[in-house]
């Protein structure tokens, strides 16, 4: 005689401190990146140094984050997430200590960036895959656009917060992120859901299961299409790296300015998130993605020539707005085209290049800065930008013509 298992019950609190721990810890994040960006410029004065803020954070997570996610769907995300959380809140903690000592060098800093960057490396995938476990199938679609929602609202007030908070000082600053990652741990550790059967792992070994999930993600030209369209896009994008500079020295706004030029692309995007909650993508999803990649691009442009502080705020928000939808439809497709047993690897990948567009735009854009000048670099980027997009049209035309998000499923 067998016994079938139980129902699996979705909580709807799971959902809630699921998104809840999720907040806190890109707000403290973001308030994190305002107080580090502010110091490491303070000190060089050279837009090189920003740059390196981001190699320091894409060298661990390049290593990592493919490990990281073969082992989410060996262990329980929940205790993945949670722990790589803490060691976030550990870095916060070694800011605080540097910040006392006054510091005039830039290194303690990138010594500690490089550990937050491996923290990175394992709470990316085990937190991306957390998402398809607590909510019902039929609700995945609205739930991601809910979850983007609460994300860009963290991106909105992470770095408005850490603008105000870094006028009390470092110190101040770096308690609140400590807090942040510290609540946000407690949070995702009493998660529930739907559990993955870890039982049946097969006879690869570890390095095989990376190897499977790359080789996924290969074969599915639609998959593949859109997370690289995301990071060559945002590679080339990437001005929020040289925010410092433009508040410094062109738009004259000090650090409280620099808080709201962080947080004016999460408005854009927050705005674009909430009506996604409400009215989602129904046709034409690639089309979509494409066309707003190309907005992105093309914001970028009037960013980077820009001398006005509201016009500069207004094409932001354009970027974080456009930005979104590419986020939405490309972390739909995923989800609705990746098996259970391979959402961690799946998930690794995609955070692997989402790290690469970020982190490692970073450097691309302070390292260009520094060989042409900061506007120039901004403008290239966004015209590089517009290039990928009609090559990736060319390349990629299964992504081009999907229609309903819905018609890709998984195998």
């Amino acid at each position: 005689m067998t016994t079938e298992a139980p129902p699996v019950l979705y909580r709807r609190i799971d959902f809630l401190s699921f998104i809840s721990g999720r907040f806190l810890s890109t707000a403290a994040m973001q308030i994190q990146s305002v107080a580090i960006g502010w110091q490491i410029y303070d000190m060089e004065r050279t837009p090189l140094a920003l740059g390196l803020v981001g190699v320091c954070q894409f060298l661990p997570m390049f290593l990592l984050t493919l490990p990281a996610g073969e082992l989410a769907d060996r262990v329980d995300q929940r205790r993945v997430y949670a722990a790589a959380l803490v060691v976030q809140g550990l870095c916060s903690a070694l800011f605080l200590l540097l910040s006392l000592s006054r510091p005039h060098d830039a290194l303690p800093f990138y010594l500690i960036l490089v550990l937050f960057g491996a923290a990175r490396g394992f709470s990316a995938p085990s937190g991306s895959s957390l998402l398809a476990f607590l909510v019902p199938p039929e609700k995945l679609a609205r739930s991601i656009a809910l979850n983007s929602s609460v994300f860009t609202t963290a991106v909105i007030a992470g770095p408005a917060l850490g603008g105000f908070l870094y006028a009390l000082g470092p110190v101040a600053t770096y308690g609140v992120c400590l807090g942040g990652f510290l609540v946000a741990s407690a949070l995702i550790v009493g998660l529930g859901g739907r559990q993955l059967d870890r039982t049946v792992r097969g006879e690869a070994s570890r390095l095989a299961r990376v190897i499977e999930g790359v080789r996924f993600v290969r074969e599915r030209p639609v998959v593949l299409g859109a997370i690289s369209l995301d990071l060559f896009a945002v590679l080339l994008g990437g001005a929020v790296a040289l925010l410092p500079v433009y508040a410094r020295d062109i738009l004259h706004v000090g650090p409280t300015g620099l808080g709201v030029l962080r947080s004016a692309p999460a408005v854009g995007a927050a705005a674009t998130a909430f009506a996604l909650a409400r009215w989602p993508v129904e046709r034409r999803a690639g089309l979509s993605m494409f066309a707003c990649v190309g907005v992105f691009g093309l914001a970028t442009i009037v960013f980077g020539l820009s001398t006005n502080f509201a016009v500069s705020l207004a094409a932001l928000a354009v970027i974080g707005a456009s930005d979104m939808v590419s986020v939405y439809v490309r972390s739909a497709l995923i989800n609705f085209a990746t098996p259970d047993p391979m959402r961690g690897r799946v998930g690794a990948v995609n955070m692997l290049f989402i790290g690469a567009s970020n982190e490692l735009g970073e450097f691309e854009s302070g390292f260009t800065a520094a060989l042409f000048g900061t506007v120039p670099a901004v403008v290239i980027g966004g015209l590089g930008t517009l290039a990928v997009v009609a090559i990736w049209m060319k390349l990629f035309p299964p992504l081009r013509d999907v229609d309903r998000l819905t018609d890709v499923t998984a195998p």
